[in-house]
């Protein structure tokens, strides 16, 4: 059945484009539930943690209850009314155009967020489904750039890298890399503690000398991430991108916004990205890069 199935996406491109596009408005929605959902779980527990280490047994007995919240409940109803968000209004960027970006029942604005995430979602897979074809590195990128859409937004909106979204990744490209899928077992085991090790050593050399932070923890985890699906060998470029972006985008905002240089600016969203191009073409990247400098 299989077999079949990927003998008929081979000889129907058509067919193989239009299940990726589909498929993927599909997990799109899903992404923004789990960016607006994952961090307020997160903040759920580390409160009901916290009372539980600090709090009094008096406290505790009249704290107030946390109302229950996963990524399948409650379901997902309009901020403002509480209405009831139905099935058919719920299907990726149609309905948010066909409600013309409003709740049906108080017509409170819906974020163009929400379809914008989803149109993303699909054009990116096409995109890792035109580099790759009907094989199974393109379902695993695409687990990978699902993953990495998520991490991307939720450190923008939090600042923050949930493990929980970041440890399942590394560990699959761990796993992939025992038959040498992207690339082989030993460059993945070593790019992923070079990943990690260089950038904790920066944090702490930085932080030696200034007495300050200079990114999260979640940074070096992602960047070993990066190091086990892509070995060691790119990770040069990959870092040195990231932080080309992330530069130019702090120097704008401050120019721009009037953005305080104490502020802090994730750096995570540019890993994220810089590490997707790399995982798509980061070869000839590096190549071309080697010939300007030779």
């Amino acid at each position: 059945m299989f077999d079949h199935t990927l003998a008929f996406f081979h000889q129907s491109p058509v067919a193989f484009y239009s299940m990726v596009i589909l498929f993927s408005l599909l997990i799109g929605s899903f992404l923004n539930v789990v960016v607006y959902r994952l961090p307020k779980m997160m903040h759920n527990t580390w409160y009901v943690e916290c009372r539980e280490f600090l709090a009094d047994e008096l406290e505790q007995s009249t704290a107030k209850p946390i109302k229950q919240l996963t990524l399948s409940t409650p379901n997902s109803t309009c901020p403002k009314c509480d209405h009831k968000i139905r099935f058919y209004e719920n299907i990726p960027v149609i309905s948010w155009l066909f409600l013309r970006g409003k709740c049906s029942q108080c017509h409170n604005a819906i974020s163009a967020r929400y379809p914008l995430v989803e149109a993303a979602t699909a054009m990116l897979s096409v995109v890792v489904a035109s580099q790759f074809g009907v094989s199974l590195e393109t379902l695993l990128l695409l687990i990978l750039t699902w993953g990495l859409i998520c991490l991307t937004l939720i450190d923008f909106d939090h600042m923050l890298l949930p493990d929980q979204i970041v440890m399942p990744l590394l560990w699959l490209g761990l796993l992939i890399n025992l038959d040498n899928t992207f690339v082989s077992l030993n460059d993945a085991v070593i790019g992923a503690a070079v990943g990690y090790m260089s950038l904790f050593s920066v944090f702490w050399l930085f932080k030696l000398v200034t007495g300050k932070e200079g990114m999260g923890h979640g940074d070096f985890k992602l960047f070993a991430l990066f190091g086990a699906w892509i070995g060691w060998q790119l990770l040069p470029i990959l870092i040195l991108m990231a932080s080309v972006v992330g530069a130019i985008v702090g120097i704008t905002l401050m120019v721009l916004n009037n953005h305080q240089r104490e502020q802090a600016i994730p750096f995570g969203p540019y890993l994220a990205v810089a590490g997707w191009i790399t995982l798509l073409w980061g070869e000839g990247i590096w190549s071309w890069y080697l010939m300007q400098i030779s």
